[in-house]
């Protein structure tokens, strides 16, 4: 049991808490009951099933996302992270509505498809660098949005909505590949080519600095026009200690590649969603209709 705990990664929910805020702050018709159980469903449960199968299959036996020293997996692993799918789906059907379960449901099969053995798109670098970062990115956004607000699909089809969404995606599209920077002679092992096998060491630090430069000029163009220059400028602020660090961290890779460990890998993840969770709260703060529910 204490093995199938450490594998759900509950913990690892915290790297993924932003693209839930995020939606949030621009979200007018949240209450207390929606904004209680969209978070349960998606971080207690719907994230952490998702690592727990996917641990189930890999059978990693070096370190992962949140887990240094990963124990072996059984089938307790695999049964229980069905069954907390299932939940999921249930409670998002039984405390929202029918799209924010469908949209879960297809989150979880989704997932499943990335790391199961019979389609595994993890070993693609393409596919399974596109299925994450639309899918924790841009889907998990708009998932967000209907289990915080419990709105129809037609509430979805409008830029304000879509547009963030969006920029969530490209933020991830960027950041992803650094949490396989240090799982190369893993994946090997595995037969996964990932986009940072295929990048190589260097290449992915090359890469990720050119995509979040991409995103950061499109937050900041979001911000400043659709809500204030003040927003912007908190926006930036927030990422600079995530940019000092990583550039820090690249010029050590750059003499001597073994730096790319999970150690500093799991440090950036934290330092990015520490400092992007505590820009979301001020972002939800400071929204206008926000500070008006208030």
């Amino acid at each position: 049991m204490s093995s199938t705990l450490l594998h759900l990664r509950f913990p690892f929910s915290y790297f993924l808490l932003p693209v839930y805020l995020f939606a949030l702050g621009i979200s007018p018709n949240f209450g207390e009951s929606s904004l209680l159980w969209s978070f349960l469903i998606v971080h207690f449960l719907l994230y952490p099933a998702s690592n727990g199968f996917n641990s189930y299959f890999d059978k990693d036996d070096t370190s992962i996302g949140g887990l240094k020293n990963p124990p072996p997996v059984n089938a307790s692993l695999y049964y229980t992270s069905l069954i907390m799918d299932a939940a999921a789906v249930a409670l998002a059907f039984w405390k929202i509505n029918l799209l924010f379960a469908l949209l879960v449901l297809t989150y979880g099969l989704v997932s499943k498809a990335y790391s199961h053995p019979v389609v595994r798109l993890k070993k693609y670098p393409l596919a399974g660098w596109l299925t994450v970062g639309i899918f924790q990115g841009f889907f998990a956004f708009l998932m967000c949005y209907i289990g915080i607000n419990g709105y129809a699909i037609d509430n979805l089809l409008h830029a304000r909505v879509m547009l963030p969404a969006a920029l969530t995606s490209l933020m991830l599209l960027g950041s992803y590949p650094m949490t396989q920077v240090y799982q190369h002679d893993a994946d090997l092992k595995h037969g996964d080519y990932t986009l940072s096998r295929w990048l190589g060491i260097r290449g992915t630090f090359i890469f990720v600095q050119i995509v979040f430069g991409l995103a950061t000029v499109g937050f900041v163009y979001y911000f400043a026009t659709s809500f204030s220059a003040d927003i912007a400028y908190a926006f930036l602020l927030a990422q600079i200690p995530v940019v000092l660090f990583f550039m820090i961290w690249f010029w050590q890779v750059w003499r001597d590649a073994t730096q790319a460990d999970h150690r500093r890998t799991m440090w950036l993840n934290f330092l990015s969603a520490t400092c992007l969770n505590g820009f979301f709260i001020y972002f939800f703060l400071a929204n206008s209709h926000i500070a008006q529910y208030f």
